[in-house]
């Protein structure tokens, strides 16, 4: 608050303040207009200081600093990328209050923009640019924030990546994830959803993969990931949390009515999922599609996968949520239970696009397996999930018409909209 003005004594009227006289003509003022610089310099701070943070401009709380009734407060991290935007949508469909965290290093600010106009209502949605390894930041969106719950999906997230730039993976995952446990712990948020993956299993020896499979993951982005769980469960040991640990499979798709889909930076879309490469090639942007690995021991050559549409998962994702009890964890597989070669895909993409794709063969990748597909009968049983979008081509065909009209994503990159 400003210093108010009451007090202060006024000049005598009809008598002159020039500055000649307040500087030269008499000596006793000068400590009057020292003063008056002080003065001047103090509320010249307290401005710089309101413009610079917005919660000053008002000396009423913000609604998201505030626990209300029958509202459910939940930080989505890394809500600016193609899965955690999904998980915001349907939650803010679902009215719950949504606050997202992104450094949008990976995340589109498209995407950011498509929620908020869906959602203009003061104390639906909030959006924060930080990044997850300040630990200040961090802290200090915990402590103006009154968060009931995290939904922990900010990561980097390519195999092929993670092998060629292994500590920037354990950086992000795994000490980031670190950093948001201890806000967690230092301001009393009890409830996480966490993103984790079945690159934690590895290659394993029997299929189809159960949650008691051994983790023996292959490569730095199935390892950051376990390393996080067990981090995860150990604080939990001590923390009276609620935790859902949700491993999922190869996510595809995009929202049915065409409000978001998939578009990842140009210079990762050779590390991105195959879904998007096929779209490239069907589009043009590439001029084929790179398959990598045809000696495989699987019936085709190929890998085999298990395909989860993004509607699906992210339903998991809020059944966990409305599941989660103090004091227990909950590990689950997230996957339809069925394997789909990468010729299979491939075939599917060709039929849902319509278009003729040219297809090129390259050795294995880097750090991928043969076959993995999800044994789903813990998740079906527990939380009453079961995956409703099975059908390959039609998930396919839902998210080729979102990236039809957004050949170049969601539009101009961050340093032109922000």
């Amino acid at each position: 608050m400003l210093p108010s003005n009451r007090n202060r004594q006024q000049p005598r009227a009809g008598r002159s303040w020039s500055f000649s006289e307040m500087d030269f003509s008499d000596p006793k003022r000068k400590p009057r207009f020292l003063s008056k610089l002080v003065m001047l310099a103090f509320l010249t701070a307290m401005c710089i200081l309101m413009l610079t943070h917005p919660q000053y401009h008002s000396s009423c709380p913000s609604v998201f600093a505030v626990r209300e009734p029958g509202v459910t407060h939940v930080l989505v991290t890394g809500g600016a990328g193609y899965i955690g935007s999904h998980a915001a949508l349907r939650l803010l469909t679902d009215s719950y209050r949504v606050t997202i965290v992104d450094n949008l290093s990976r995340g589109n600010i498209g995407a950011i923009k498509v929620l908020q106009k869906l959602f203009p209502q003061p104390g639906r949605l909030q959006f924060i640019y930080a990044d997850l390894g300040d630990a200040k930041s961090v802290n200090r969106i915990f402590s103006e924030n009154a968060f009931d719950a995290v939904m922990h999906f900010a990561a980097v997230a390519y195999v092929g990546e993670s092998t060629l730039e292994p500590l920037r993976y354990y950086h992000n995952i795994t000490a980031n994830t670190l950093v948001v446990l201890e806000a967690m712990a230092a301001h009393g948020v009890k409830t996480l959803i966490y993103s984790s993956t079945c690159a934690t299993y590895g290659e394993p020896e029997k299929m189809p993969i159960t949650e008691e499979t051994p983790q023996v993951p292959i490569n730095p982005y199935g390892k950051a990931k376990k390393m996080a769980e067990e981090i995860i469960l150990d604080f939990s040991k001590s923390a009276d949390l609620a935790v859902m640990i949700l491993r999922y499979f190869n996510v595809i798709g995009s929202d049915p009515e065409g409000r978001l889909g998939e578009a990842p930076r140009p210079e990762l879309r050779e590390h991105g999922r195959i879904s998007g490469a096929c779209f490239d090639a069907a589009l043009g942007i590439i001029p084929g599609l790179k398959v990598k690995g045809t000696d495989y021991e699987t019936p085709d050559g190929t890998c085999i996968r298990d395909y989860i549409d993004v509607t699906d998962l992210v339903d998991a994702h809020v059944k966990a949520l409305d599941k989660a009890q103090r004091g227990k964890v909950g590990i689950y597989n997230v996957g339809t239970g069925k394997g789909r070669s990468v010729k299979e895909f491939v075939d599917a993409c060709k039929k849902a696009t319509g278009a003729d794709i040219k297809i090129d063969y390259f050795p294995r990748r880097p750090g991928d397996y043969a076959e993995v597909y999800s044994d789903p009968t813990k998740i079906n049983r527990d939380l009453n999930w079961t995956a409703q979008r099975t059908d390959l081509l039609e998930s396919l065909r839902v998210a080729w018409r979102w990236q039809k009209l957004h050949r170049s994503g969601y539009g101009a990159p961050l340093a032109a909209t922000i």
